[in-house]
């Protein structure tokens, strides 16, 4: 099967063709690094982590570069308050984002440039679209000549005429054009700043990706991706900067995930729904989380709320059942069973069917599905009387490749309360059933797990020894 991928610049699901045979060149657009990160950056962090674990689940080689903006206004101000410098301020939080994304399951990137470590990249940049007529200097700043880019627009599918109305020039700007943006920015007094032929001062937002995509993986690359919200102005500006120095395409596909809502509402700092991954993984398992960002197709909006995080919870508990329920039947089984083929074959239908998924653009909400349907067949397989290690070992196997690909684990040391419900509810129909066998196997498997059961005529008690 061949991937497709849904392609910004074109507004239409293409075959990915990476520019050399199995290898990807990735730029993911990372984070301003003033504070701790919210849900909103969580959600590209999984996205394009969960891309680069198909693509290589798939057999590309994938060179995955994401930057950190460790220099610019935010960082300024919150600098000023705080009464520290800049680069503390920067450090301290770039081991925060660590931290947060680590726990959601995320990979390092191939490598994590800094515009702080960048400066000389940029100022060459800047410098060569000012020679090449792109970009002028007016009073220590550079800006970029929009219009003498004719193809501005193309990604976000504006016209110039479109973006002249609402746009200004504002106080203290020198740009000759309210359209063209600021590639370097002349130092107020007390900024942290660098030197440059135009005077002391620092980058603006949009040439850093530009420079440091071209430093890491070239002129052209296989995927640009972040958030909806960067498709204009900053994906814009990257295309117009990068295309016009290179003269080649900037990037093949350009992949957007879409904005994500508190309770049905936009978040912002305004309406008091703003949430930090730092505070949210304190309650909430970050796997749980994960599964959550993952059970929406990337580029439809989701909503969060505490309700359908306990609801991803509950379902993310029913894998991890099955999983551990597995587990603890290997143990028990033999490889005598006469219908071993049927159901290897039945699994892996299973495992065809999830890459059919995420071979469309990557489908996780409908991969998730495949999984639970995996889950389903677990447990029907494991009412039988007698089960194959072959067959168990094939289920985990299942559970745990899909699992990496989606960047979450089911094995659990500590069974939760609602787990040890669900397994004395299955323990009731075992014996029910009259599969004595079944039943037993299950109060031993809780007994090992420290779970004291005790039958009354109140029904089924359990304690923790």
């Amino acid at each position: 099967m061949t991937i497709k991928l849904y392609n910004t610049l074109t507004r239409q699901k293409e075959t990915f063709e990476p520019l050399e045979a199995g290898k990807v060149k990735m730029y993911v657009c990372g984070p301003t690094v003033y504070n701790y990160i919210h849900i909103g950056n969580a959600r590209p962090a999984i996205v394009y982590d969960t891309v680069r674990r198909y693509l290589e689940y798939s057999g590309y080689e994938v060179n995955f570069v994401s930057n950190f903006t460790d220099v610019d206004d935010k960082l300024i101000k919150a600098a000023n308050e705080l009464g520290e410098d800049v680069p503390t301020i920067a450090e301290r939080f770039i081991d925060a984002y660590f931290e947060d994304v680590s726990a959601l399951g995320c990979k390092r990137a191939t490598i994590h440039p800094r515009v702080t470590e960048s400066i000389d990249i940029i100022i060459d940049f800047i410098q060569a679209l000012i020679d090449k007529g792109y970009a002028y200097e007016a009073g220590g700043d550079v800006y970029y000549k929009t219009r003498e880019f004719k193809e501005y627009g193309k990604l976000s599918h504006q016209s110039i005429d479109e973006l002249r109305l609402g746009n200004r020039i504002g106080v203290g700007e020198k740009k000759l054009d309210a359209l063209d943006f600021v590639l370097w920015k002349a130092a107020k007094e007390g900024e942290i700043s660098w030197e440059s032929p135009w005077g002391n001062g620092r980058p603006g937002w949009h040439i850093e990706c530009s420079a440091m995509a071209k430093k890491y993986l070239g002129d052209t690359i296989d995927i640009h991706a972040g958030g909806q919200d960067l498709t204009f102005p900053h994906h814009e500006n990257e295309i117009a900067q990068s295309e016009a120095l290179n003269q080649k395409p900037f990037a093949k596909y350009w992949m957007h995930n879409g904005y994500i809502n508190i309770n049905n509402e936009k978040m912002s700092k305004s309406l008091g729904n703003f949430v930090l991954v730092h505070d949210i993984i304190k309650e909430i398992d970050p796997q749980v989380v994960r599964f959550f960002m993952l059970s929406v197709h990337y580029r439809h909006p989701i909503n969060f709320s505490q309700d359908l995080l306990e609801s991803t919870k509950n379902a993310f508990e029913r894998l991890t059942t099955s999983y551990v329920n597995l587990q603890h039947r290997k143990n028990s089984s033999t490889n005598l069973t006469d219908n071993n083929g049927w159901w290897l074959s039945k699994i892996n239908e299973y495992h065809l069917q999830f890459k059919k998924e995420m071979d469309d653009d990557f489908n996780t909400a409908n991969a998730i599905s495949v999984l639970f349907d995996l889950s389903k067949q677990a447990n029907y397989y494991l009412q039988e009387q007698n089960t194959s290690e072959e067959v168990i070992q094939a289920f985990l196997n299942e559970f745990d490749q899909l699992g990496a690909v989606l960047g979450v684990k089911f094995a659990q040391a500590d069974l939760l309360d609602d787990e040890i419900d669900l397994m004395i509810e299955q323990r009731i129909q075992a014996r029910k059933d009259r599969n004595f066998a079944l039943a037993d196997e299950i109060r031993d498997k809780l007994k090992d797990l420290n779970i004291i059961l005790e039958d009354t005529p109140q029904g089924t008690r359990w304690k923790r020894s």
